[in-house]
């Protein structure tokens, strides 16, 4: 079974370095916690959209999601899906930032609509704090591995365990895997032209 740091090293050097989390505007750590809950459900393309249309219409603020209309709100990130729901997010994630509260793991999971990787991607992403962030992509990609892990919990444990707790490491190696699953394993993988598949289980079941 590859060792994650091989498995990092090889993602590496197959899709170069990917530099994520990308923002539009000044207000980075805002723009990436709005986009990690913007992302709930969907692709980064519907995102964008959203994103987009927040800043033309110079929304992409704590104090202007704060004063908007819900109703408003949803039909301005309609693109994202599940609009209605993730207008009620954002105002719940602004209540949280107005009450000053910590932001750790603990104080964002008791907000209503950020689960575990919402949660893990803002404080990665947005707070730089070495928590690595565990998605579908990983998910897939490790257990074809061979790693028997199946919940979120036992997955991140992995990582935590198995690699230096660099925040940058993690961001790096996150973004990597969310690209090999995109273009690579996805769920009918490529396994033919897969940079891991010398050390995959499900490449070789499959061959």
């Amino acid at each position: 079974m590859l060792e994650f740091d091989e498995i990092y090293r090889i993602l590496l050097k197959e899709h170069g370095p990917r530099k994520w989390w990308p923002t539009k505007t000044s207000k980075k750590k805002f723009e990436i916690s709005v986009g990690a809950i913007l992302t709930q459900n969907t692709n980064w393309i519907n995102v964008e959209k959203a994103l987009d249309n927040l800043i033309k219409h110079n929304l992409l603020s704590q104090e202007e999601i704060r004063k908007i209309n819900v109703k408003k709100l949803a039909m301005i990130i309609k693109s994202s899906g599940y609009h209605n729901q993730k207008a009620k997010k954002l105002k719940e994630f602004i209540k949280f930032l107005d009450s000053k509260k910590q932001i750790n793991r603990e104080n964002l999971l008791n907000v209503w609509g950020i689960g575990k990787e919402t949660a893990d991607s803002i404080l990665l992403y947005s707070y730089n704090q070495p928590i690595f962030v565990i998605d579908t992509y990983t998910k897939r990609i490790f257990n074809r591995l061979g790693f028997k892990e199946q919940s979120y919990d036992e997955l991140q444990n992995l990582f935590m365990n198995n690699l230096k707790k660099d925040a940058d490491l993690f961001k790096e190696y996150h973004a990597l895997i969310v690209m090999h699953g995109k273009t690579v394993c996805k769920t009918k993988p490529l396994c033919s032209s897969c940079c891991l598949n010398k050390g995959c289980n499900f490449s070789k079941s499959t061959s």
